[in-house]
């Protein structure tokens, strides 16, 4: 059950906005920062609306969008606090079941273990060139899936430049659903947005 309320959003300084072009030129708005329309829940965290963000900061699962896409550009600003694991699931087949292992995860989770695959990492296939932190601010992620090379920057910062398929089962046609996931910690999104190739 998805709660509606309004929380007070702290830590705002040192915003990043989506550039102007980014509300037009095919781009798509998935959160309109009012409703959850088009968005399923699945697992159980404690998901809340207020002041333009979707937020949860107890429970596990995911937030997906209800279209499969192919190829396509994925704008979104994530605000973690520092124990956070969240991440976008992208090109999973089952709605209902976003996974790494047949998808892809785009990592924010700065206190994992092996940083390699951590923030600004492709779970199990692409590990991090370059180690940022998102903890504590907001964080402009942005993504790229073209046939099977992916792209991942964080704030302008490409951490995954084009990563070629690794034999992981992954077709460079695959087609699949979007989640927003909320692992663990403060996880907030704001401003998600899609454009197809």
């Amino acid at each position: 059950m998805i709660n509606r309320r309004t929380f007070i959003v702290t830590g705002l300084a040192g915003i990043t906005s989506l550039p102007a072009q980014a509300q037009s030129g095919g781009w798509v708005t998935l959160f309109d920062g009012r409703t959850l329309d088009g968005w399923t829940q699945v697992g159980d965290p404690n998901v809340t609306l207020g002041d333009g963000v979707v937020q949860a900061d107890k429970g596990n699962g995911h937030l997906v969008w209800k279209n499969a896409y192919t190829d396509f550009e994925l704008r979104a600003e994530i605000w973690v606090d520092a124990n956070a694991n969240s991440g976008v699931f992208i090109r999973f087949p089952d709605k209902t079941k976003p996974s790494s292992k047949d998808g892809y995860e785009f990592n924010i989770y700065d206190a994992r273990p092996d940083p390699s695959y951590g923030t600004g990492a492709i779970v199990a296939t692409a590990k991090a060139g370059k180690f940022l932190k998102a903890g504590g601010k907001w964080t402009l992620m942005e993504i790229t899936a073209k046939g099977a090379e992916l792209t991942f920057k964080l704030d302008g910062t490409a951490t995954v430049d084009k990563a070629p398929n690794n034999g992981d089962g992954h077709a460079a046609s695959d087609r699949g659903f979007i989640s927003l996931q909320f692992g663990g910690g403060l996880v907030r999104f704001r401003k998600i947005q899609i454009k197809e190739l």
